[in-house]
């Protein structure tokens, strides 16, 4: 039966209105409840996401989050925040990242290659995650919210660095990308502007949505060509046309409900599939130390930064927990790893599990002993 792909997408639809159930009944953000319904359907259901157009949706989902979370980056708050935003960011990437390096080299015994790895792999913050939660709760336009991603931001871009010096080719493909990315970055508002301009409004054809995914494709495919990840430019594209969205709030919505409607319950489904409780259970002990040692030196970076930018202490509780989440550049950094034999399949299991933890345990502490209002989320720019 489940070699019908309509049956077999019946069953993914299910496990994400099952989701969509939960969230609503918990109060708890709806990625959070989608990737708890692949736990479950990996574990005890028998599901597995390999199948091809499973990966393309999935994917397509983490490029799209990705895309409207920097979309979200009002570049005019993150002039006007930037030297909070870049000390935070990079405060959030670098103790991480050094922290997890040299405890699994010097404590687990992790060769080097292996421990750099794990140190980029934990030192991410979760612009899925954290896109979705303050969408869901209408708090992406507020000061802190914009704040937030703007650091986001930052930390992810270090990733991102830290990724390319210690293992990218650099190769003239790889010039050629950095290259097109750069000339994308400038030409793609002025050519979206343009698109808008003469041929939005509301046909029904939305070409302006059509010629946004043709971009973030392109670069996608580009990324992947020459050996990196279609996710990484979508970042940089979303902060591109972030100025463009700001007046074209109709546009962003359309976007915004094709990507949560149709991609990202793939996405956050399928991320839940790689937790294998039994490969939890045997490497807990590990897993646990991971996690603690990624919350703790976020809570180092973030936390007295909130702080000393004036936010309050629930706020700077929210903000450093939502800064310790991580899963989409985490995996894709662990996979990596894996693809190219620098680790091997333990290690990695070992990696997705506290990456996707780390996306559902402090979102949860978050969203359920922190969580501001929006006069709270928006008092901050006013104070500044």
């Amino acid at each position: 039966m489940f070699d019908n792909i309509y049956m077999i997408a019946a069953l993914w639809i299910g496990l994400a209105f099952a989701a969509s159930l939960i969230s609503i009944r918990l109060g708890i953000a709806v990625a959070l409840a989608e990737i708890f319904m692949g736990v479950i359907a990996g574990n005890f259901l028998g599901v597995h996401g390999t199948n091809q157009w499973i990966d393309f949706l999935a994917a397509m989902g983490s490029l799209l989050l990705t895309f409207l979370a920097g979309s979200e980056i009002d570049p005019q708050s993150f002039k006007e925040n930037l030297k909070a935003s870049l000390i935070m960011g990079i405060l959030s990437f670098a103790l991480p990242f050094i922290s997890v390096w040299l405890f699994t080299q010097y404590v687990l015994g992790w060769e080097l290659h292996q421990a750099q790895i794990a140190g980029i792999a934990l030192s991410t913050t979760s612009v899925a995650v954290i896109y979705s939660v303050m969408i869901e709760r209408g708090l992406s336009d507020t000061s802190v919210g914009k704040l937030i991603l703007a650091a986001c931001f930052v930390t992810d871009l270090g990733t991102v660095l830290a990724l390319g010096v210690l293992f990218a080719n650099f190769n003239v493909w790889m010039l050629l990308f950095v290259a097109a990315t750069v000339v994308a970055f400038f030409a793609k508002p002025y050519l979206t502007k343009i698109i808008i301009k003469k041929l939005g409004g509301n046909k029904v054809s939305e070409p302006e949505t059509k010629f946004i995914l043709l971009f973030l494709l392109l670069l996608a495919g580009l990324a992947t060509a020459v050996g990196s990840e279609g996710v990484l430019p979508a970042y940089i594209m979303g902060l591109a046309v972030a100025g463009v969205f700001m007046n074209n709030k109709i546009l962003v919505s359309r976007i915004r409900t094709t990507a949560f409607t149709i991609f990202t319950p793939f996405y956050f489904i399928k991320a839940g599939l790689y937790v294998s409780l039994k490969a939890l259970f045997v490497s807990l002990g590990v897993i646990v130390i991971l996690l603690l040692i990624k919350v703790f030196f976020k809570t180092v970076g973030v936390w007295p930064m909130s702080r000393a930018i004036k936010l309050n202490t629930k706020i700077s509780n929210y903000t450093t927990l939502l800064m310790s989440t991580g899963l989409t550049f985490g995996s894709i950094s662990a996979l990596y790893g894996l693809n190219n034999n620098i680790i091997d399949q333990n290690q990695y299991t070992i990696l997705v599990t506290v990456v996707i933890l780390s996306a559902v345990v402090p979102t949860l502490i978050a969203q359920k002993f922190f969580e501001p209002s929006l006069k709270e989320m928006n008092s901050w720019g006013k104070k500044n």
